[in-house]
């Protein structure tokens, strides 16, 4: 292991997905379906790319970071593939089951149809992992093995449209690397700690900020690869207040509606302002009834209508398209 390398596995430990004993933040999109609402079909985007659907602050961040620190982005991603990439593998292949196509073939045909919704060239590993707590994670690098993970509770919690919905939020952080940016920014802003802590902290403030984004981003992504705003939103309320047992009789829309519930309250005196303030501080994702509210926002704006009029319904003219490939084997 070089210096450099050595240098670096602070920075490449971020990149690893914790499994908290708790559901707190969970790096999936928190998004339940409305009873059998026509929601409109998903449509192909040629050519479709992150800055296509990005939130305006993610999008920002991340271009800056790559205009003007791409050597920072080589060092990482040589880092990463020499010293992480494989350990997750094998962490992954050992204690996890890979999704294929003789391995629960409907999960394996909701990835093929994200990545190929989200114009991802290579599908990730899909493994299903044991837990109590409803989860999904990636390491949003795209390198020599790129993963996702689902958690049997979370499977146990969702319909298959809200499954897709997770999968395709976790491919959004695949397709923008957030990972690999937001350790690019920390290894940026790292040596400014002991230099002038005021200012570390306020660009911390920001770089949350951008998590939080980022985060919105992926919900947009989500909303791409299974077009129903209603069942990317239900995945947030499942998450805050699910079950299997009342999940069918719950309602996006009331659930939507308690974030102006919630403003009321936070815009009316100074103590509410504060309240707010401070769940949002160091929050690494929005406030649930937030980002719900953000994403029907989306959907309704001119910006996502004229991303879905670039399109066409999946597999018009093109005989079906060609599906997105698996990882090919690494030989040493």
């Amino acid at each position: 292991m070089t210096a450099t390398a050595a240098s670096l596995l602070p920075l490449l430990a971020t990149l690893v997905p914790s499994r908290p004993n708790i559901p707190i933040a969970p790096r999936v999109s928190q998004f339940i379906s409305m009873q059998s609402v026509a929601a409109p079909e998903p449509t192909l985007i040629p050519g479709l790319s992150a800055s296509d659907f990005q939130h305006p602050e993610d999008k920002r961040a991340s271009q800056l970071l790559k205009t003007f620190f791409a050597p920072v982005e080589l060092a990482l991603r040589g880092a990463f593939s020499a010293l992480v990439e494989d350990a997750l593998f094998m962490d992954n292949i050992a204690s996890g089951v890979l999704v294929g196509p003789r391995q629960l073939p409907e999960l394996h045909q909701a990835l093929l149809r994200s990545c190929k919704l989200l114009s991802i060239e290579t599908a990730p590993d899909l493994y299903i992992r044991q837990s109590p707590y409803p989860n999904a994670y990636t390491v949003a690098v795209q390198g020599r093995r790129p993963f996702v993970v689902v958690t049997t509770s979370l499977l146990d919690l969702l319909s298959p449209t809200e499954v897709q919905a997770v999968i395709a939020h976790e491919l959004g952080h695949l397709k923008c690397e957030h990972s690999l940016a937001i350790a690019m920014a920390n290894l940026v802003l790292s040596p400014l700690a002991s230099v002038s802590p005021v200012a570390d902290a306020a660009l911390q403030s920001r770089l949350l900020r951008w998590q939080r984004a980022a985060e919105l981003s992926c919900d947009r992504a989500a909303l791409l690869a299974v077009g129903d705003v209603r069942a990317v939103q239900a995945v947030t309320m499942k998450l805050c207040g699910g079950s299997k047992a009342y999940g069918k009789s719950m309602d996006v829309e009331a659930f939507v509606e308690q974030a102006a519930q919630y403003d009321e309250v936070a815009d009316g005196s100074r103590l509410g302002r504060l309240v707010r303030q401070s769940q949002q501080r160091e929050a690494t994702h929005p406030l649930p009834i937030y980002r719900v509210r953000e994403l029907q926002r989306y959907s309704d704006s001119g910006e996502y209508a004229t991303l879905r009029a670039r399109g066409r319904p999946l597999g018009e003219g093109t005989g079906g398209g060609a599906a997105p490939v698996a990882p090919q084997p690494v030989v040493a």
